[in-house]
């Protein structure tokens, strides 16, 4: 059994199966469904896990509890990866009070009916439970990401459950590091709810932490816990982590993609930071993640059916839809007879807070010439400039 503490238990499970992630993301390294179980006079078991390890998870359970009976089952998050098991839990310990909000409750009822949990504890923000030496105090953390998200505070270790908030993508045994996978979560599935996570930040701020324990991924402590709140004020804030430019492109012909390797060439040459992907056929979340964490994005595309090329219009609509703001964008469109794809895809981040677009936008008609490479020699200077 994996300790967190001398009596916090790790009780989670691997999903090294699953394919999509929320039917969405690619997840090639796996995830963790990540519980807990607090003992003490009173024992809580924090969270359970996906339906598919339910049996595995109630396994872990009982030899954590050690043939004691738990007391509590704190549900901070009701999405099924993480509640699933809440009526086969309550079935084989039917005494045992589940805790949760009055959100929490409505949606239990959505997901299981109304004959779950009978023995029901409803807290309130800031609410809390003493289980003997653990002081737990319940803090509300609406929409990171659904709205009855609560976070438990162990007083006792300075210690915090955090429902999904810090987590990352990766089972147990993924040796890739936290922040890439980690900003591939948040991007992609928090993202758009920055401001609700700088608020509860905040109320984090009056809390003493040691250590962070989420849903998925690692349990983080010392310089990797630094680290990551570092990392969600700078996502919450939408601030760029690195000052260099991604450029993404799609390209049908290979035109294209030659105008942005150009591009790269060129703003390397000035000691800029790049990183180029392809839209069509990289992971569509990373290039997402990746828009955000430069300072500069530049979108390559072409004018296709009169539109702007599948591809480029999604990747467009993920970044506004999380809320995209503080960069720097321009645009580099190809069209053999009638290239609009620029006007348009500047007019799809209208909705878009604090975007600066560049001067110069590079149009090319089928293939690169002696004018749409001047074009790109120009965008470069203007955004090697940028920041300077």
């Amino acid at each position: 059994m994996q300790l967190v503490s001398e009596d916090i238990i790790y009780v989670g499970v691997d999903d090294k199966q699953i394919d999509l992630f929320e039917g969405m993301y690619n997840v090639p390294r796996g995830v963790t469904y990540n519980s807990y179980v607090i003992k003490d006079k009173k024992t809580a078991v924090v969270d359970t896990v996906d339906a598919a390890f339910e049996k595995e998870w109630l396994k872990n359970v009982e030899k954590a509890l050690g043939g004691a009976q738990p007391d509590y089952l704190i549900v901070q998050h009701m999405e099924p990866d993480h509640s699933a098991c809440i009526a086969a839990f309550v079935k084989k310990y039917p005494q045992v009070t589940v805790v949760g909000n009055k959100s929490t409750f409505v949606m239990l009822e959505e997901f299981f009916g109304k004959d779950v949990a009978d023995n029901r504890m409803v807290v309130n923000d800031g609410g809390e439970l003493s289980l003997g030496k653990h002081e737990l105090k319940f803090v509300f953390a609406p929409m990171v990401h659904w709205p009855e998200v609560m976070f438990t505070y162990d007083k006792t270790l300075s210690l915090l459950f955090s429902a999904d908030a810090f987590g990352k993508f990766g089972a147990s045994d993924d040796d890739g590091g936290w922040t890439d996978e980690a900003r591939r979560y948040y991007i992609g599935i928090v993202g758009k709810y920055g401001a609700q996570v700088k608020g509860v930040l905040s109320k984090l701020s009056a809390y003493p932490l040691t250590t962070v324990a989420p849903l998925h991924g690692p349990v983080l402590s010392g310089d990797a816990l630094a680290s990551a709140v570092q990392s969600y004020v700078k996502w919450s804030g939408y601030e760029p982590e690195t000052d260099g430019t991604l450029i993404a492109y799609t390209s049908v012909y290979g035109h294209t993609k030659k105008a942005a390797l150009l591009l790269a060439e060129e703003l390397e040459s000035k000691g800029e930071q790049v990183k180029v992907v392809d839209l069509a056929r990289d992971d569509w979340a990373e290039c997402v993640a990746q828009a955000f964490r430069y300072s500069k994005l530049v979108i390559a595309t072409t004018t296709y059916n009169a539109e702007i090329f599948p591809a480029a219009r999604e990747f467009i609509d993920r970044l506004v839809e999380r809320n995209y703001q503080n960069h720097t964008v321009a645009f580099v469109e190809n069209g053999t007879w009638a290239p609009v794809c620029a006007k348009q895809m500047r007019a799809r981040f209208e909705k878009c807070k604090n975007l600066t677009f560049a001067q110069t936008e590079v149009k090319i008609r089928a293939a690169l010439n002696a004018e749409s490479e001047a074009q790109i020699k120009a965008l470069a200077a203007e955004l090697n400039s940028l920041g300077k």
